[in-house]
């Protein structure tokens, strides 16, 4: 499984993931892309890592960056390292809204009802599935770090503007409480001048 991102939902995903997979007798086999998603995992599961990807420094994601992964999961799965690869990411919906998903990956899901076409292929059809495939595995993983750094920027955006809006709320009780005070020291300047007056 591949594992990226912000959510802690996410986590939690992998975890019943991986505790599923286990009890049902499979060998697991974990790839953490992000360094919180390994931080996480790795205590309980660090022994079935088999590689960690980090984009710390990495100021802007591309498919560069996705690449090395797509490569790894093309090799493990041609070298008969596993059967099945899904993938667990945290799905864009909205700034305040991301839903951790687990897509699989290999072997990539076919649409059974789509129409058959009766097209000739030029290449053959498997030449060209050959070379499609592996750069869809590499897409697929793009996206879902594009989704994971959406949802990141996401929840950072929701973050500061709470906090905007708690430091905005405590200037303004702060204003409040200075002008009562400050009113509150010039009425008890005016009654001792005015008390001075008086005594005169």
């Amino acid at each position: 499984g591949l594992c990226g991102g912000f959510n802690t939902n996410i986590v939690r995903l992998a975890r019943q993931r991986i505790e599923q997979l286990l009890r049902a007798g499979k060998t697991v086999k974990i790839i953490t892309v992000g360094r919180k998603g390994r931080d996480q995992l790795k205590r309980q599961y660090g022994k079935f890592f088999v590689e960690a990807f980090d984009f710390m420094g990495v100021r802007q994601i591309g498919f560069g960056n996705a690449a090395p992964i797509g490569a790894k999961v093309l090799r493990m799965f041609e070298a008969g390292e596993f059967d099945v690869a899904t993938m667990i990411y945290s799905r864009f919906k909205s700034v305040i809204a991301q839903i951790p998903t687990a897509q699989q990956l290999i072997p990539a899901a076919i649409d059974t009802d789509a129409a058959v076409s009766a097209y000739n292929y030029e290449p053959d059809e498997g030449e060209i599935l050959s070379d499609l495939l592996p750069r869809n595995v590499t897409v697929q993983i793009f996206r879902a770090t594009l989704e994971n750094v959406a949802g990141e920027m996401g929840a950072k955006m929701t973050a500061m503007d709470n906090a905007t809006r708690n430091a905005g709320d405590l200037i303004n009780a702060l204003t409040i409480q200075m002008n009562r005070t400050r009113q509150a020291k010039i009425t008890t300047e005016l009654i001792e001048i005015i008390s001075g007056a008086s005594a005169l």
